[in-house]
């Protein structure tokens, strides 16, 4: 193989459009632009982005990011933290009295992470179905 040898593969090169040049070419008269209205003008030109007038939609949408309001009330645990702890039933008040979530949580959830070798009875605290089946295989219960 040699330098002049190598050619596109078949079909990866299209001859450039011609337009306005006969009705032949299938693009003469109005050269693909239709019929009147702004586009079909020479220098015909808006700005990217503009929605003829209405607020654009990079000007619509938040700048700022969003962040969850209900988050800081919503805790997430693990597995290793309940093992850590003394108590056998764990409700929320146990949890925020052990330090393990935050005194604003409203409600906890126990997700799989880390083991659990002793009985635990968790009573108005979500688990995840791994952490449920981890809990239940330990001989613990989630109500």
């Amino acid at each position: 193989m040699r330098l002049n040898d190598i050619k596109p593969s078949e079909g990866g090169k299209k001859p450039r459009r011609r337009v306005g040049r006969g009705i032949g070419s299938g693009l003469g008269k109005t050269a693909g632009r239709g019929h009147k209205g702004q586009k079909s003008r020479a220098g015909g030109f808006h700005k990217v982005g503009f929605e003829g007038g209405q607020m654009p939609i990079q000007r619509r949408l938040p700048k700022r990011g969003f962040h969850s309001m209900a988050s800081e009330f919503a805790a997430e645990l693990r597995l290793s933290d309940l093992e850590k702890m003394t108590v056998a039933e764990v409700d929320l008040l146990a949890l925020k009295q052990a330090g393990v979530v935050p005194h604003l949580a409203i409600s906890a959830k126990v997700m799989l992470s880390g083991k659990i070798t002793r009985k635990v009875v968790l009573k108005g605290i979500g688990a995840t179905k791994g952490a449920r089946a981890a809990i239940e295989a330990a001989g613990g219960s989630v109500e």
